[in-house]
């Protein structure tokens, strides 16, 4: 490949540098000018050309191989040879066919048919163009990047309006962003000397000046398309039907590769690596990341959409969502809100935008496994924990919940109604299928930025350590109500049973709303607390299994508070340490910043371990545990692991054999053709060997000299 050709996405060339590097002689012996017989030859081949002295070829060069094709400017053409490419179902010799070609690079093999304008693009390596309307760039190309080229108003600039509509946390488009980076723009908006680093960070990354040209990697093939303006693309990305493709970066690698299909009208966007967007989608200052699709008439509008997310029909708008995301329904809407990854959005589901206030629309934050169910209305501006399902219905009232793993209902009043703990209980298959589906369908080569999908992980157990401090305070409140005796709340949920079952309800979940009734509070309580301890011991034996030292977990200010980075756990002292390099200009570039947070993703289970100790000693009460507080806690743990995979299999076989799953069926022997046999579940044998290893574990790894 020619020098040019190695050139980064988007790299920038000019009819002056073009002939500068051409004459420089040593990085371009390979071309040459046209012989007067290779003239004559194209001309017979109805080619046209206005000064055929800038049509510069390798000596491997073949006049039979282009035919009735216009060229104007520079235009280098390297090796071709009589052989033709092939791509699925369509096959094409290499050469230049019934096209217009202007000031362009194309690489060796590259197979060129009926481009009706092609013009200002640097071509890889046996890259396939079919009947395209036009594919060219403009002298201001960005590229989809939020930056201002020489000349042009400031005001046109590309912003992304997430996670308010209203504006107030715009973040710049830029093609090396990753979710972290969007979180910590989109969040701290009162550092305004944080603000200005990441705008200055874009535009150093992205220069300013004119003269770029767009790209197209080797082996991408780009056919029955109209309108690609202003585009990079990488290698093996595959292009049919787009209507039109407009400011933008496609990442694109032979082992991640991009695919854009029919219908297509994709403008002002980043695309990464993996992605799909297929069947009429629609997406306007956007960013996709890695291993993302938009199908069937999706609309994506000022939104970043997580790595291994999948958007289908609906329309997205103004919204931050986090990876793991599936929303396949033609009548759900989802608008300025904040999804913190794992969530599924049903049919019907309207999400944002409705208000109770004559303000402009607020948000809405929700944390990890977050499931609105069918026709689910919510009001900005509402909060929810993470695992959070919420029965259909018009929620007339902004809601905040802090309690994780809960179902949250409206009664026969129109009332909010919150069962904290749920899931365990009842919802056990799906909440481990999901931590389980989601690792399994990370397609990232590496794991970064790192990614933990477990349900019990840093953010959901110090949510669960506030949770039950919350409950404390509910239950010590609504205690109040009925008897002067004076109990701490962890008494009465302890106890629960002896104090007459008295109702427990919140004042603060549901706006304006004093009685929010909180179902078997006492339950929930004692649930945090198993989980908690399995996480903590769990997360102890691992460290130390792995080769830790007790030396190693010291030096977090704050073990408990951690951060939700765009799927990425940090612990809070991390973060503000982070920001505050960025801004003492420790930290300058995007690279640099992203260096950082792989020395946090290092540092993961460390610190994480680190967490574990101190949450386990916080639920103990105590500064230090001692050996015999240890071995309880490994109790505790052992029976909730193996509570959850008896609930795993039980809340399956409860579905499962449910009277009214056997109607359409006239035998067993037909319900098992159609929807197999429920021992014959594979996640029930990954479920025992998971089970079995922890406990193994507790046997194994000997901390008797660390308490």
């Amino acid at each position: 490949m020619n020098k040019i050709n190695k050139l980064p996405l988007g790299g920038m060339i000019n009819e002056y540098n073009t002939l500068r590097i051409i004459q420089s002689g040593n990085k371009n012996e390979k071309y040459r000018n046209l012989t007067n017989n290779e003239i004559e030859l194209l001309e017979m081949q109805k080619n046209k050309c206005y000064d055929w002295s800038k049509i510069l070829v390798t000596d491997t060069f073949e006049p039979l191989q282009i035919k009735h094709c216009y060229f104007m400017g520079t235009v280098r053409i390297d090796d071709m040879e009589p052989i033709s490419l092939e791509f699925n179902d369509v096959i094409l010799p290499v050469g230049l066919y019934n096209s217009q070609v202007m000031s362009c690079d194309i690489g060796k093999n590259c197979s060129i048919h009926n481009v009706s304008y092609l013009s200002r693009v640097l071509i890889g390596e046996n890259v396939m163009l079919k009947d395209i309307d036009e594919l060219s760039t403009s002298d201001h190309a960005k590229f989809g990047n939020g930056i201002v080229k020489d000349g042009e108003d400031p005001s046109g600039r590309i912003e992304l309006e997430i996670a308010n509509e209203a504006g107030g946390r715009e973040i710049l488009p830029f093609s090396k962003m990753l979710t972290v980076d969007a979180y910590l723009w989109y969040k701290y908006r009162d550092n305004k000397n944080l603000m200005e680093s990441f705008k200055l960070f874009v535009e150093t990354e992205y220069p300013s000046d004119r003269g770029y040209y767009g790209f197209i990697g080797d082996r991408t093939v780009i056919k029955n398309s109209r309108i690609l303006k202003d585009v990079t693309i990488g290698s093996d990305a595959y292009i049919k039907g787009a209507n039109k493709l407009k400011n933008l970066t496609i990442k694109s690698s032979p082992n991640h590769k991009t695919q854009i299909g029919e219908g297509c009208t994709l403008v002002n966007g980043i695309i990464n690596e993996g992605c799909k967007v297929f069947y009429g989608a629609t997406a306007v200052r956007f960013q996709l990341m890695s291993h993302s699709s938009l199908k069937y008439g999706a609309r994506l509008i000022n939104s970043v959409l997580g790595e291994n997310s999948t958007i289908s029909c609906c329309e997205v708008l103004n919204s931050f969502i986090y990876p793991g995301h599936e929303q396949h329904h033609n009548s759900s809407f989802l608008i300025a809100s904040v999804l913190k990854g794992q969530t599924n959005i049903a049919s019907g589901a309207t999400i944002g935008s409705n208000h109770n206030s004559r303000a402009n629309d607020g948000e809405l934050v929700a944390g990890r496994g977050f499931w609105p169910g069918l026709n689910c209305s919510l009001k900005h501006d509402s909060k929810f924990a993470t695992f959070n399902i919420v029965v259909k219905g018009n929620y007339t009232k902004e809601i905040n919940n802090p309690l994780p793993f809960s179902l949250i209902s409206l009664n026969k009043n129109d009332k909010v109604e919150v069962f904290p703990g749920y899931w365990f209980l009842h919802n056990m298959y799906a909440l481990k299928r999901n931590s389980w589906k989601y690792g399994v369908r990370d397609q990232r080569e590496k794991n970064f930025p790192r990614l933990d999908f477990d349900f019990l992980a840093p953010d959901t157990v110090s949510e669960m350590l506030e949770g039950r401090e919350f409950l404390e305070k509910c239950a010590e409140y609504s205690y109040r109500k009925i008897s002067t005796d004076i109990h701490t709340g962890e008494d009465l949920l302890n106890e629960y049973d002896d104090f007459g079952n008295f109702t427990i309800y919140s004042t603060t979940i549901e706006n304006k709303n004093h009685g929010v009734l909180i179902h078997k509070p006492a339950v929930a309580y004692k649930e945090y607390y198993k989980m908690i301890t399995l996480y903590s011991v769990d997360t102890i034996l691992k460290f130390f299994k792995d080769g830790g030292d007790i030396s190693q977990l010291n030096g977090l200010v704050n073990p408990d508070k951690w951060i939700n980075c765009g799927g990425q756990f940090i612990p809070d002292d991390r973060v503000k340490s982070i920001i505050d390099d960025i801004v003492d200009k420790k930290i300058t570039s995007w690279d640099e910043l992203h260096s950082r947070y792989k020395m946090v993703s290092k540092l993961y289970d460390r610190d994480k371990a680190g967490h574990a100790f101190y949450v386990l000693q916080k639920l103990n009460k105590v500064d230090r545990l001692n050996w015999q507080q240890w071995l309880d806690a490994v109790d505790t743990a052992i029976k909730a692991r193996i509570e959850i995979k008896e609930r795993v299999y039980s809340s399956r076989e409860k579905d499962f054999n449910c009277s009214f799953r056997k109607i359409t069926f006239d035998s067993k022997e037909e319900k098992e053709a159609v929807i197999g046999k429920l021992d014959d579940n594979s996640f029930f044998k990954i479920e025992e060997e998971e089970c079995a290893s922890f406990i193994e574990m507790t046997k194994s790894v000997d901390l008797k000299k660390i308490f």
